[in-house]
């Protein structure tokens, strides 16, 4: 690699922030492990997936592809933390293929690179003898490619592979001038065919049918990254639950080590998890007992967690660090739900009849307030977004009005309207309380029950259903986990809040004794 393209890959490394899994990627976007960067690079959260950086691309070099076994290593090895946990706590989590942005320069430098190495292929078997030397470079990657993606037990195919593309006849066969560079593309696309996912079918159907031969091996780079991202999600998914266990002992040891180093480390911890001890109403004759301090520990977890869902409330717990980012969406997405769920609650309080009961109504008033709701993540947005809200319901309530059949607003009704909508910035407001409370309890029932029977959707939230089953599956997910790696650290932070106050109890009745006395 030049020292140019090493400056723009080191570059590119650091703007990114990639993980060991897959911490570079060539012009092609294909994933490779860097074991330099896998302790000092963080999983980039894609809410819902990770982006993977871009590398440079020699002159004669066609992309390169991370082998199974080292996808197989890597995920057995659980080398990056940040990783292992998005994994364990998103069931959707899958590698992407990263596209730079249009017309940045990281996209002019992708598609230059790109350029150049096909142009130059295409340069060379253009020549009178043809020069294969740039094909066979080609030719040897996407056998080794192929190698790879052929599962072990398909010895068969593996096999057949190795004689068909037989590097040392194939450059006999240049030498002569015989090479059939068409007959080559036309059987690798018949083994991508045999091993790739159906979803990559009509790929294979659109190679198989391209004639000019720089275009079909072009296809051919393409499809192998892609199937490179499917293998290594497929193995990603049968792993995962592997991954889970491995990343609770994981994240376990490395907090110890932080703990090690930092002896106040759970300082913002204790103080998020005690916000709700109340020691006279939690004390019983055995509040230093086990089992009373793992209950109430988990109605202290339960009721913290609760707390990260309100607007201004961050979460700087030490053990809450790798989850920062996915609490901050699922706060701002349930108190999006509340203002809507207020929103269509008020409307069919005031409209009445003529709009209760549209589907329609309740489908668009959604959608467009999801849209006007996207960029508010705190009440002080909501109120600078407000008279939006306030034009967007009256124009869905008239155009609901019109499709129904129903008599127009009066001025009377749109202005009561008006007005009720917009005291919504008030978070005491008494629909939107009530609304963020009816909320709360329902994910906090799906928390704390034991079993896997469907929890009722709260009353006049059923517009809601699919958007707040989607949220309580997501919050679930993170705090199974999150007592599953700090338990043990919160039942300590209880035990010690129960000790601290049976001491200071007895203190008080002693003072009290010594003052009778």
């Amino acid at each position: 690699m030049t020292d140019s393209n090493q400056e723009m890959k080191n570059e590119d490394e650091q703007k990114h922030n990639a993980d060991d899994v897959g911490t570079s990627m060539n012009c092609d976007n294909n994933v490779h492990t860097n074991e330099q960067n896998e302790e000092q690079n963080e999983v980039q959260n894609r809410q819902p997936t990770p982006n993977f950086m871009m590398g440079g691309l020699t002159g004669a070099s066609p992309p390169k592809f991370v082998s199974f076994d080292e996808i197989i290593k890597t995920a057995n090895g659980m080398k990056n933390m940040a990783l292992a946990h998005e994994i364990a706590v998103d069931k959707n989590f899958q590698l992407q293929k990263l596209e730079p942005e249009d017309g940045s320069f990281h996209r002019r430098v992708k598609e230059i690179m790109h350029k150049a190495f096909w142009t130059l292929l295409a340069k060379k078997l253009a020549e009178d003898p043809p020069d294969y030397s740039h094909a066979l470079i080609l030719l040897k990657e996407i056998k080794e490619s192929l190698d790879e993606l052929v599962p072990p037990q398909n010895s068969k195919i593996k096999e057949n592979i190795r004689e068909v593309l037989d590097l040392d006849l194939i450059k006999q066969q240049t030498e002569k001038g015989v090479l059939d560079f068409h007959h080559y593309a036309q059987y690798i696309i018949s083994v991508m065919s045999k091993i790739c996912a159906p979803v990559r079918d009509e790929k294979i159907k659109e190679l198989s049918q391209q004639v000019d031969i720089i275009e079909t091996f072009k296809g051919v780079m393409e499809l192998l990254q892609l199937m490179r991202l499917d293998l290594a999600n497929f193995t990603i998914t049968m792993m995962r639950p592997n991954i889970i266990a491995l990343s609770v002992e994981y994240e376990k040891a490395k907090f110890t080590e932080f703990l090690k180093i930092n002896s106040n480390g759970l300082q913002y911890t204790e103080r998020w998890l005690l916000r709700h001890f109340d020691p006279e109403k939690t004390a019983s004759s055995s509040s230093s007992d086990a089992s009373n301090i793992r209950q109430v520990t988990h109605s202290l977890v339960t009721e913290a967690y609760l707390d990260l869902l309100e607007w201004d409330f961050n979460p700087n717990a030490e053990t809450l660090m790798l989850d920062q980012g996915r609490l901050l969406e699922l706060r701002d997405i349930t108190n999006r739900l509340s203002v809507i769920g207020s929103v269509i609650l008020l409307v069919n309080n005031t409209i009445g009849a003529p709009i209760q009961g549209v589907s329609s109504f309740k489908k668009n008033i959604k959608e467009h307030l999801n849209a006007l709701l996207d960029s508010v993540h705190s009440n002080k947005d909501l109120e600078a977004a407000m008279p939006n809200i306030v034009l967007q319901v009256k124009e869905d309530v008239k155009t609901t009005l019109r499709e129904v059949d129903a008599p127009e607003l009066s001025p009377e009704l749109e202005t009561l309207l008006e007005g009720q909508i917009a005291d919504l910035i008030d978070t005491k407001h008494k629909i939107r309380y009530l609304v963020s409370l009816r909320i709360r309890q329902f994910l906090q029932k799906i928390i704390q029950s034991q079993s896997v029977a469907p929890q009722q959707v709260p009353p006049g939230l059923s517009s809601l259903q699919e958007e707040l089953t989607a949220v309580a599956a997501r919050f679930v997910i993170l705090i199974s986990h999150n007592r599953s790696v700090f338990g043990e650290y919160y039942q300590d932070i209880v035990a010690n809040a129960f000790a601290k106050s049976d001491v200071d109890s007895t203190k008080e009745m002693h003072g009290a004794h010594t003052m009778e006395l």
